[in-house]
């Protein structure tokens, strides 16, 4: 596990280290009085407000697991939020390292089994793709007037088309839903028995997968327990949404004329980007930000305050959680890199 982590981290070092060399390769000269020039000048009452909506989305995310742990075990809001913050500081500081760490201390507190919680975990990560893909689309269709001045107007053909390519997505994931929640066992157990041969590991962790998000789907019982859902993971990314337009908006001149759709397609930058994550610096969604902010071919925000802001925007809605994570792990004894290696080894029995 350590090794498999280790290269993880390599190969990631050098594709981020690849990027920003191609990126500083690209903008030739970089003004730094201008870049502090533009940071100084910041309305910071609105990062400030970005924070508290960051804060709150954390709020809306307990409800939603409170609402996915029904089933199983009755349990209040309250009791949800402290792993989430403890979690997603542990994200922060950690890298991947750390991202199971809600999942195994709900398990561990509300005194279910951890199998269970992964469950949650990967069904909260599809509500999550599908809000933001539903989100992606509407605003993809509903015009030019949601995009303001700073899109470019060529690239309206391109966003319609990944508009249509997230919708068609969502729909492969709907039908794979079903299909799972009605029979997702005999179909782990068919695609473990067929690629057995050529690699058993390989075999075993997808039919794990397999078994983990169809006790996902399981955990949801009724219909509407779906439709909270639904709304509940709307409702966080329009809030994790109003985060990103006070931040850019804090900014005087070219970002404050960033309207709701440009903020949605930035956001969406930022969330493919987080794929590629360090612990503790980031990396990759502060890239993919700084990047589509500072493209002549999307908004043509100059260098220096793209990447202000996306530094910016990085620190409010993913480093901002630290501060008040580590208070409430200290408050209930607990010591993160701890925690991360007892959830490392429920995660390696969960996957013999």
């Amino acid at each position: 596990m350590n090794k498999k982590r280790t290269l993880v981290t390599l190969i990631v070092v050098v594709v981020l280290g690849l990027l920003v060399y191609l990126q500083v390769h690209a903008w030739k000269t970089f003004e730094w009085k201008k870049f502090w020039d533009s940071t100084s000048n910041i309305y910071w009452p609105y990062v400030g407000g970005g924070i508290l909506l960051t804060y709150f989305a954390y709020v809306l995310r307990a409800v939603r697991w409170r609402i996915f742990l029904k089933p199983m075990r009755e349990t209040t809001t309250r009791r949800m939020l402290a792993p989430q913050f403890i979690g997603f500081a542990g994200l922060a500081l950690l890298g991947r390292p750390g991202e199971m760490i809600r999942p195994y201390l709900i398990a561990r507190k509300e005194n279910v089994t951890f199998s269970s919680q992964v469950g949650v975990w990967v069904m909260e990560r599809v509500f999550d793709m599908g809000a933001v893909a539903i989100m992606f689309v509407l605003v993809g269709f509903w015009g030019d007037p949601l995009w303001g001045k700073l899109m470019n107007r060529r690239l309206a053909y391109e966003v319609r088309l990944s508009a249509v390519i997230f919708f068609v997505a969502i729909l492969a994931v709907v039908a794979v839903a079903i299909k799972l929640r009605r029979s997702g066992y005999e179909i782990a157990e068919r695609l473990e028995k067929r690629f057995e041969r050529r690699s058993a590991t390989f075999a075993h962790a997808l039919r794990g997968k397999i078994v983990s998000f169809t006790d996902g789907l399981q955990i949801i019982s009724d219909a509407g327990s779906f439709v909270q859902l639904a709304a509940l993971s709307m409702g966080m990314w329009f809030v994790v949404a109003g985060a990103y337009w006070l931040i850019t908006h804090a900014y005087p001149g070219v970002l404050a004329e960033m309207h709701l759709g440009s903020i949605l397609l930035l956001m969406v930058a930022a969330m493919f980007g987080s794929l590629l994550q360090l612990p503790g610096v980031g990396g990759g969604s502060q890239l993919a930000t700084i990047n589509l902010l500072s493209s002549h071919r999307v908004f043509g925000v100059p260098s220096e305050i793209a990447v202000s802001c996306g530094m910016l925007i990085w620190l409010c809605t993913f480093m901002s959680v630290i501060p008040v994570g580590l208070l409430l792990a200290h408050r209930e004894k607990l010591s993160l890199r701890a925690v991360a290696k007892d959830e490392a080894k429920a995660e390696a029995a969960l996957a013999e």
